[in-house]
């Protein structure tokens, strides 16, 4: 272990020395006989990693960076990290962070820029502590930066601190953040190594593309400018040039590539880009001295620069000597490479793939791909091949499966990869080897566990196809949208609309130039590989039109004309890139002969004319048809005048009492008309926002516990289902007639409801997961008795199969299945009691109630198409869904009056909006629509309007929530919009049980 520069505050850790720089490498005597295989150096303190997972730590210790109060002059052992194998560390300027090996983090130091990631901004921290915010997550590495700090995980960047510069990368700058937050723009690359400097931050790809953000003043991110970045911006110049290592100086920046050229950039001003010039550089520019050496490792000090080139035994530095951290035996600045003294020697001498600039055979490599690839080897191998029926320990409790999958189906991709080829990622050429990548997936998908299968499933669905990007950052990216296709579960039927659909769906979606880089990618493949992709969308038509034939109401038909053109547009495009590529496979694999069955050709053209006038045919053709009848019955009075619409009449004062009266007396066959509602006294033409606005009201109006229908949950913030006993049942059908007719009228309705309650309509079982949602502590009470596994069980719990309820303030012990009460629940039946207690929330106490909703709902909603969809997305098409897209919102906005999309005030309006944090952009659509939540159709279904308004810029913006549109006074500040919009939807009380 050799060491030198400033010693003067013990960070050498060579004990009492009368020097205060060290101007040459020295040995360190304290770890003679040791294995050192990490170090990170703060700004005056030193953290030291031994092989055995021990952390040493020496230096200033003002702010508790050392993590002990012993010496500050010799390495010390931090002894509240005994207990844990510490794979790796990292020191800010002030605090220091350390990784082990379950992939938890450790922090400690100063934290008054929330740099330690412990939720709050204490001065100083001297004991590690776990940052339990990614306990749930497995931390790769970690990278600190003056006052901020970086974790990789695999397959998420996690950012927190000082974010003054934009350094956290997550789209803002200015307020520090004191917990680890997910960068959400690089969701979904495969990332190798994270690197932070001074204010500025670094994350590196796979295949060598890089990442850059934060303080950018001398052109340390290399963007050919000197503007800060809050969000990471690829570093094009280096595309090319296959980089595998990174490091971060305070204001300059260092790439390793893979033929082992050095590139620099940022502030050179005391010669630490080795240019031997002391110019600032806003490009990075290779080092010309360092060229024909095989450089194999870089490190960048705060002002200074280190290469090491093994093959040559020698050390070279450059930038700033003053305290002798150049180790050259002077303390002037070097503005080009100068030899390091010291014994320098590589482990192994250079072979022939090194002379023809392949990998150097040499133990020391800097390459981060290797060790990411070791350690998501290592966890898929865990996966893949426990004993059946038991997980990996690191993944077994239930309430972290679902988050793990998503990381681990990220591993598969990192391991997609054939290296070297992956670092040759292009446009033309995908660097993956789709081999592996089927197998690798028939792996992870194991035949003899569907229940994993099936939590692999919830997780593409839930968790990485809805992340998906229509404009993902780098190409590296789209290799998602190009392997996912060939996991197993893909061509699973019961997955076509919770995966296979939504997947084509975000893959139309994508932007030109990157479906054309995956059209290249498509044209490579090998014919079987290419046909497997067809085959897949084939089947998904078949299946869509199998279930058509069966019969599909009205009201479901958009969606299913949905799901089958989607389908059809990607085969469409396969077809193209087949043709393009001179037929990857005969064009008669894409026909599709079940089609002469499934449908008829003639009335499907018929259809196909008719919709060119979408979205008005519809509606067009019902009132039309209603409308010849009504001529009809001029001349023949035995017709029956047909309305085309189901109009209510209602009063504001009587609105539930009217609308039933309207609803008992209407027909099935009225409940699949558009919807039209009429306040009595009022003038307003129904052209949706009256619609809306009575949804509103009598939501509102039954959810009012006056009624007591329902019971309200604090800790859910959930309602279900009251247990008491109702003379007035009707009300329940209405509601599930309300909920009904919203969905058919695209409308989105308040009804905090359980997901439990989309399964029973779908005629699922509700689970102990969804009585976790409902009632979070009597869940997590229930998942502990079944994870208890002691043998007191009995003694400990002291239960019985009864349940105890308040009734009208009395309590009252209920028996869960017959003579419960002499049951007790032991380690035999406690899942026969956990499945009882479960049934009896969801079903048994409310089975007449839900009954009348049920009934009411399938009056409306009642089809074959609804059994296609899962409950999650059955509740969206109710309360709508949180997959927001605020560019098209701001795309699909109309403007009246004196705006139009480039009015200044409206310019400023839509800066303000997207600089807002996601909680605020939620509260606005809460404060214009009435809901935080989207329709299924998308942002571009809501309609936003607006307009301008009179008075001056003291007036606060007015939303109608019932048209979505918005009076916006005439603001003609960034900073006066701001204040009052956020005032407006501050005090703004949306439409909840009350």
């Amino acid at each position: 272990m050799l060491c030198w520069g400033n010693a003067s505050y013990g960070q050498l850790g060579l004990g009492g020395i009368d020097e205060e720089i060290v101007v040459e490498p020295r040995k360190c005597e304290f770890f003679h006989g040791k294995q050192v295989c990490d170090v990170g150096c703060g700004h005056r303190h030193t953290a030291f990693l031994l092989e055995d997972g021990t952390v040493y730590t020496c230096g200033c210790n003002d702010l508790g960076q050392l993590g002990h109060e012993k010496s500050r002059k010799k390495p010390e052992q931090v002894v509240a990290l005994d207990a844990q194998i510490i794979l790796a560390v990292s020191c800010g300027e002030s605090h220091t962070l350390a990784l082990n090996d379950k992939g938890l983090v450790f922090s400690w130091g100063q934290g008054s820029d929330g740099q330690l990631g412990l939720n709050n901004f204490e001065e100083c921290v001297r004991v590690p502590r776990n940052i339990k915010s990614l306990s749930d997550v497995q931390i790769a590495q970690v990278a600190c930066g003056y006052w901020h700090s970086h974790a990789l995980s695999r397959g998420e960047v996690f950012s927190w601190g000082q974010n003054r510069y934009g350094q956290l990368g997550l789209g803002i700058n200015g307020q520090s953040i004191p917990t680890p937050q997910i960068i959400q723009s690089l969701q979904g690359i495969p990332f190798a190594q994270i690197s932070a400097g001074g204010a500025h931050s670094f994350a590196l790809t796979l295949s060598g593309a890089v990442f850059g953000w934060g303080c950018n003043k001398f052109g340390q991110l290399g963007l050919n400018d000197s503007n800060d970045r809050s969000f990471p911006a690829l570093l094009k110049s280096l595309r090319s040039q296959r980089v595998i290592y990174i490091s971060c100086g305070e204001d300059h920046t260092a790439a390793l590539t893979k033929l082992r050229g050095v590139f620099t950039f940022g502030a050179g001003g005391y010669g630490q880009l080795g240019h031997n010039s002391a110019n600032h550089e806003i490009n990075p520019r290779k080092v010309f001295e360092l060229m024909g050496n095989v450089v194999t490792q870089i490190a960048c000090g705060r002002q200074h620069t280190i290469a090491f080139t093994p093959s040559r035994e020698k050390m070279d530095s450059f930038g700033l000597g003053g305290n002798g951290q150049l180790g050259t035996r002077s303390t002037c600045n070097r503005k080009s490479p100068a030899p390091v003294k010291g014994p320098w020697c590589s482990c192994n001498s250079p072979t022939d793939t090194e002379q023809n600039n392949e990998t150097p055979n040499d133990v020391r490599i800097q390459d981060p791909y290797r060790k990411i690839c070791t350690l998501n080897e290592d966890i898929i191998n865990k996966w893949c091949n426990h004993s059946p029926g038991r997980l990996p320990q690191e993944i077994s409790k239930p309430e972290r499966l679902t988050s793990r999958l998503y990381s681990l189906i990220l591993n598969c991709l990192f391991l997609f990869h054939s290296h070297p080829d992956h670092y040759s990622t292009s446009s033309k050429c995908s660097g993956v080897d789709m081999n592996q990548a089927r197998l690798l997936f028939h792996r992870l998908v194991q035949q003899d566990h569907p229940e994993i299968a099936q939590q692999i499933a919830a997780s593409l669905e839930k968790n990485l196809i809805p992340r998906l990007s229509n404009s993902p950052p780098d190409i590296e990216a789209l290799r998602l949208y190009l392997t996912l296709p060939e996991c197993p579960l893909f061509s699973d039927r019961n997955n076509y609309v919770t995966i296979a659909i939504p997947f084509a769906k975000s893959l139309l979606s994508l932007k030109e130039a990157p479906l054309k880089v995956l059209g290249n990618w498509w044209s490579t493949f090998e014919p079987r590989v290419f046909q497997r992709l067809v085959e897949l969308y084939k089947g998904v038509v078949v299946y869509l039109l199998q279930m058509h034939k069966m019969g599909i109401p009205s009201v479901e038909q958009r969606i299913f004309t949905c799901f089958l053109d989607t389908s059809l547009r990607l085969l469409e495009i396969l077809h193209m890139v087949s043709e393009r590529a001179g037929h990857i496979i005969q064009y008669d694999k894409f026909y599709i002969h079940e089609l002469d069955d499934l449908i008829d050709i003639r009335n499907d053209y018929v259809t196909w004319i008719q919709r060119q006038m979408y979205p008005m045919v519809s509606l067009c053709m019902a009132v039309d048809q209603a409308q010849m009848q009504n001529f009809s019955s001029m001349f023949m009075p035995a017709v029956e005048s047909v309305n085309p619409c189901l109009i209510l009449i209602v009063r504001r004062e009587n609105i539930v009492g009217d609308t039933m009266e309207v609803l008992r007396k209407s027909k099935n066959v009225d409940y699949k008309k558009p919807l039209k509602v009429i306040f009595v006294g009022e003038e307003a033409v129904d052209a949706g926002g009256v619609r809306k606005e009575f949804f509103l009201l009598i939501m509102k109006e039954l959810l009012d516990p006056k009624y007591g229908m329902f019971r309200y949950y604090e800790e859910s913030r959930l309602i279900w289902f009251s247990n008491k006993t109702f003379e007035d049942i009707d009300l329940f059908n209405l509601i599930g007639i309300i909920c009904g007719l919203a969905i058919y009228n695209l409308t989105i309705v308040e009804l905090n409801f359980p997901v439990a309650l989309y399964k029973k309509l779908l005629k699922r079982k509700p689970t102990l997961d969804d009585l976790k949602e409902l009632m979070p502590d009597v869940g997590r009470s229930l998942q502990h008795l079944l994870d208890y596994t002691e043998d007191d069980l009995e003694e400990t719990f002291c239960l019985n199969f009864t349940i105890t309820e308040e009734n009208y303030g009395a309590t009252e012990v209920l028996e869960l299945v017959p003579n419960g009460e002499d049951i007790n629940v032991n380690q035999s039946n406690r899942q026969d009691f956990v499945n009882a207690y479960v049934d009896y929330v969801f079903n048994t106490s409310v089975a007449p109630l839900f009954e009348c909703f049920y009934a009411g709902f399938h009056k409306v909603c009642g089809g074959k198409v609804l059994e296609l969809f899962q409950p999650n997305e059955l509740q969206a098409m109710v309360i709508g869904n949180t997959n927001y897209d605020w560019t098209e919102l701001e795309k699909s906005t109309e403007y009246k009056g004196e705006y139009w999309a480039d009015h200044p005030t409206i310019r400023l309006f839509w800066e303000v909006f997207h600089n807002l944090p996601l909680e605020k952009k939620k509260q606005f659509l809460l404060f214009l629509t009435g809901s935080d939540r989207i329709p299924i159709l998308g942002m571009k279904s809501l309609k936003l309007v607006i307009q301008p308004t009179g008075g001056g810029e003291h007036y606060l913006p007015v939303a109608h929530t019932c048209f979505n549109l918005l009076d916006l006074p005439k603001y003609r500040s960034l900073e006066t919009l701001r204040e009052k919009l956020l005032q407006a939807i501050d005090h703004n009380q949306g439409f909840n049980l009350a």
